[in-house]
Order: C-alpha cells, then sequence, then structure tokens
C-alpha cells in the first residue's frame, strides 16, 4: 500500500531538511517556529497547516513546493470527494443557514474542541490531526471580504455537554463562540432546553445559498452524511430550518445564555 499525500510531504521534509544539512531545532531557527513543532510534524503527532509549509518553503528556499503541494493534494488527506465538494460550496456561498443540535459549528469552534470531538476511538491520531487541521483550514473563509453570512442555531445541549471531561476547553469554546457574535463573524440563536423534543434533533443540517439564486444543503447522520442539491429536498430542509429557529431564542437573548453557559465551566 503507498503512502497518503500527506505522508509523502513529511517525507519530503525530512528528505529536504536533511539534504540541506540541518537538524530540527536548525530548520525551527530559520523558519522562527519552535522545535517541538518540527519535530511534531515530522513525527507524525501534529498536522502542519499553510503557515507552516509557507516557512518551510522560506527557510528551504523551495520555491513554494510544500505550500503548493498542501494545498493542491495534501490538505483534503482521506476527505471523501463529497466533502470536498462541499467545502467549495461553503467557500463560493452568500449565506450559510445552519442548524446543530449537539455541537458548536464547524466554522465556529476553536482547535482544542475539534479535537475533542474527533477523539475517542472511531478516527486513529493521524485522522484525528488530519480532521482538525482541514476544519480550521475551512474557518479562513471568515477573513474573507466577501464572507458568507453565517446564521447559526445551536441547541443548549451544546452549551452544556463536557467534552471528555475537560471544563477549560468548554469555556474557552464559549467565549470564543461569544467573540465570534461580537465580531459579527455569525449570528447565533439558542434553543433553550425547555422547548422539548422538536424537529431539529433528528440531525444537523445546513443550506447554502449562492449567487446565482440556488440552494444546496449538507445533512450529516450517524452512518453517512450527503450534499442536497435536489431543490424539493433542499426545501423540506429550509421549512425544518424555519422550524427549529422559531423556536430559538433571539440573538440578544442566546448571547445572554451562551455567556451565562461559559461561566460554568470553571
Amino acid at each position: 500500500m503507498g503512502i497518503s499525500p500527506y505522508q509523502f510531504m513529511v517525507r519530503e521534509l525530512r528528505r529536504h531538511r536533511s539534504a540541506a544539512g540541518l537538524t530540527q531545532v536548525q530548520l525551527a531557527e530559520r523558519m522562527h517556529w519552535s522545535d517541538t513543532q518540527v519535530s511534531g510534524v515530522e513525527t507524525g503527532t501534529r498536522i502542519a497547516r499553510d503557515d507552516f509549509w509557507k516557512a518551510v518553503d522560506e527557510a528551504l528556499e523551495t520555491g513554494g513546493f510544500f505550500l503548493t503541494f498542501w494545498r493542491e493534494f495534501a490538505q483534503y488527506g482521506g476527505t471523501p470527494t463529497w466533502l470536498r465538494e462541499w467545502i467549495e460550496i461553503e467557500r463560493e456561498a452568500t449565506a450559510l443557514h445552519w442548524f446543530e443540535p449537539a455541537y458548536i459549528p464547524g466554522l465556529l469552534q476553536i482547535e482544542a474542541y475539534s479535537r475533542a470531538t474527533l477523539a475517542g476511538g472511531r478516527f486513529t491520531a493521524e485522522e484525528v490531526e488530519q480532521l482538525v487541521a482541514s476544519r480550521l483550514e475551512r474557518q479562513a473563509i471568515l477573513a474573507h471580504e466577501n464572507r458568507p453570512q453565517i446564521v447559526a442555531v445551536i441547541d443548549e445541549a451544546a452549551l452544556r455537554r463536557p467534552v471528555r471531561g475537560r471544563p477549560e476547553v468548554m469555556r474557552e469554546q464559549l467565549e470564543h463562540l461569544v467573540s465570534c457574535i461580537d465580531e459579527e463573524l455569525a449570528q447565533v440563536h439558542v434553543v433553550p432546553a425547555d422547548v422539548g423534543v422538536y424537529l431539529g434533533l433528528a440531525g444537523q443540517f445546513i443550506i447554502a445559498s449562492m449567487t446565482d439564486g440556488t440552494r444546496s444543503a449538507y445533512a450529516d447522520n450517524q452512518l453517512s452524511a450527503q450534499i442536497v442539491a435536489n431543490p424539493a429536498d433542499v426545501a423540506r430542509l429550509a421549512k425544518t430550518w424555519e422550524h427549529v429557529r422559531s423556536h430559538a431564542l433571539p440573538m440578544v437573548q442566546s448571547l445572554d445564555l451562551i455567556k451565562e453557559a461559559a461561566k460554568t465551566w470553571t
């Protein structure tokens, strides 16, 4: 069995470093990164992203080889084709209407929270790091001048359920969520626990609106995830969206609830 594109990058990093006669510490000094970060990438315990590979290219004078290879081949790793397609839709969307019954939306997650939601045995350590890196890369759209309008509805359970017994991660995540709201990166509404059972609890979904007026959706469950393009199916999800949003608190009250929940994670 061959190696993955990312494993090829790591192998090439070691080869280029050795050919330049540099130790990990010396390369880290040239890159202005820590030697533990360079070591972590070379040993596979840390997944590098754009900024790391750009620094490698500059330090080893590779003409942009590593950053280009990362962006064109390696960053998606074993990501299914359908998810790559969704990432492209996400980048081109003018608006994202996002419902999450159990988690904070991926575009609004901090690294530690993202890693905690993926850990637990379903993925290998390397796969977890790859998925975390991919998820964080997707957040680059938040820095774009023409970023999509993000309106998220989350269930209160997402604010109250601990991640692997680490209250500090939940506190930092909810504080980050507050910052995203304050900086107008997203509108977030919370469905309070006293609403009881409602349609949204059947599963997470996102509806993307495009510049040409068309809409696509992403739906996920325990067994599969898919892109929904059929207009009738997207319309059904849009009705569910209106249903869950009708149960959610207004944004000011939602923000107060998020801040209150953050204070409980001590």
